[in-house]
C-alpha cells in the first residue's frame, strides 16, 4: 500500500509493533506519508498470563497459545509469550490455525499435550471466527484468555487488551488532523492508554474456577 500510494497519507491500525513491521521509521518520526495507532497487543501477553494465574488459580506447567502464522505479528507473539512463560515456569504449546479448520486440530493437541490454559493472539482470523473458538474451549473445557472483548460477551472466559474502540477514535482524530494539513511523518505512532478488562462469570463458574466468587462483573460501554 505504501509502494502504490507514495503520495496519498495513510492512517494505519495494528495490533504489532509498527517499526518491527517495517510500517514506519520510527516511533516519534514515522518518515514517509504513514503514520500508525497500534495497540501492540505482544506487549500485554505477560499480563495475560499473570491474570489466568492468579484469577484463575492456573497453575499448569504448560500453556497453549493460539497463533496464525500468515500473521506478521505471529512470530513477536510467540517470542513475547515464552519470555512471559519462563518467568513463572511454564513451558509454551505454539499452536498454528491459518484457516477455521486447523481449529479442531490445534484443540486436540490441548488436550493431548494436557495444556491447562489457552491464549488466543489477536488476528482477524480468531475475532471473525470466534463463536467456534468459543464454542470448542466450553467443549473441551480448556481456560482461554482473548484480546477482545467481543469473546467474553458470547461465553469466553476472560480478555484483557487494550480498547479497540478507542484505537479507531484516535486513528479518525490522526485522519482529521491530516485533512486540516498536518503531515503523517509529523504524527507519531500512538500507544494505547485504555485497556478492559472482561469476565464471563457464568463461564468461570462452570470451569469451576474461584474467580467467578470474587469477581464483579465487566463494565458494559
Amino acid at each position: 500500500m505504501k509502494a502504490s500510494a507514495s503520495t496519498t497519507p495513510i492512517v494505519l491500525g495494528t495490533s504489532g509493533d509498527p517499526v518491527e513491521l517495517g510500517l514506519v521509521d520510527s516511533f516519534n518520526r514515522p518518515g514517509g506519508t504513514a503514520t500508525v495507532i497500534t495497540v501492540i497487543s505482544a506487549a500485554l501477553w505477560p499480563k495475560r498470563l499473570e491474570l489466568l494465574r492468579d484469577l484463575l488459580a492456573v497453575t499448569a506447567p504448560i500453556v497453549a497459545v493460539l497463533v496464525n502464522p500468515n500473521n506478521q505479528t505471529a512470530e513477536p507473539a510467540i517470542r513475547d509469550a515464552r519470555t512471559a512463560a519462563r518467568a513463572i515456569g511454564q513451558d509454551v504449546l505454539v499452536l498454528h490455525a491459518r484457516t477455521e479448520r486447523d481449529l479442531d486440530t490445534a484443540f486436540n493437541a490441548i488436550i493431548q499435550a494436557r495444556a491447562g490454559v489457552l491464549v488466543v493472539a489477536d488476528d482477524a482470523l480468531f475475532i471473525n471466527r470466534r463463536e467456534r473458538l468459543v464454542d470448542l474451549a466450553a467443549r473441551h473445557s480448556t481456560p482461554a484468555i482473548y484480546g477482545r472483548r467481543e469473546f467474553p460477551a458470547i461465553g469466553g472466559l476472560i480478555s484483557y487488551g487494550a480498547s479497540t474502540v478507542d484505537q479507531y477514535r484516535q486513528a479518525g482524530l490522526y485522519v482529521g488532523r491530516i485533512l486540516k494539513g498536518t503531515k503523517p511523518a509529523d504524527l507519531p505512532v500512538l500507544q494505547p492508554t485504555k485497556f478492559e478488562l472482561a469476565i464471563n462469570l457464568k463461564t468461570a463458574k462452570t470451569l469451576g474456577s474461584p474467580c467467578h466468587q470474587r469477581c464483579s462483573p465487566a463494565p458494559t460501554r
